[in-house]
């Protein structure tokens, strides 16, 4: 059987007005995965979403792999949702970034009610009681990213393939093939290292999952790397 490596993208600019691209952080977290894989895997083909973080993350896993990878193929089945729309459902004056700062700065600890605060928008949009209320629903994030795997593993050409994406699009491919409920795959979601991998073993219509968000790569060579957003 081949093996695909899911890898969530290295740690992007949170904070920053571009969040989609690595901080300094994540690029390292890269090479540092790049690094680990040299020796393991030679993949036939390397995938990922179309989002700055996912093209910066195969950059990065290129430079730290030290040899060429087969060309990058970009699908958009892979991309995150948009959780920016997700979280403005639930609180629409957080549309203004100004507001939501001084929201949030009320708080003794600003970044943990923002999480609290985007768990509970996603348990809403999951809830599939306001499909009005998104672009993008659950039930339609779930088709394109299990519809991105297909095609990643039709055009893999039968070898191993690396694919940079996002936590939320792991979550749902884990929930796929173990059949979990929603609300264990928003739990997964949670958990989710930058650049941790994922691995499925697949053979044919056979998908099977063998590890789940590894990141040894970083607490052996570098535990101060370990991010989770």
């Amino acid at each position: 059987m081949a093996t695909l490596y899911l890898i969530r993208h290295g740690q992007a600019s949170f904070g920053k007005a571009n969040y989609d691209q690595l901080s300094k952080t994540g690029w390292e977290q890269g090479r540092v995965l790049g690094r680990w894989l040299a020796d393991k895997v030679t993949p036939t083909a390397v995938f990922s979403g179309d989002l700055q973080r996912h093209q910066e993350t195969v950059a990065a896993i290129t430079e730290g792999y030290g040899q060429p990878l087969p060309a990058l193929q970009m699908n958009a089945g892979f991309n995150e949702f948009d959780h920016e729309a997700v979280v403005h459902a639930l609180k629409p004056e957080w549309a203004d970034r100004e507001a939501m700062a001084r929201d949030l700065a009320q708080h003794p600890k600003p970044a943990k009610a923002f999480q609290m605060a985007f768990v509970e928008a996603c348990q809403r949009w999951v809830s599939g009681e306001f499909p009005g209320d998104y672009s993008e629903t659950w039930e339609n994030f779930q088709t394109r990213v299990c519809a991105a795997l297909d095609e990643a593993i039709a055009n893999a050409g039968g070898g191993d393939v690396l694919v940079a994406s996002s936590g939320g699009p792991i979550s749902v491919v884990v929930q796929s093939l173990l059949d979990l409920d929603d609300r264990r795959a928003l739990g997964l979601n949670e958990v989710i290292a930058n650049t941790s991998v994922t691995r499925i073993l697949f053979s044919g219509q056979r998908r099977n999952l063998a590890v789940f968000n590894n990141y040894a790569h970083l607490e052996d060579a570098a535990p101060e790397l370990v991010t989770f957003r």
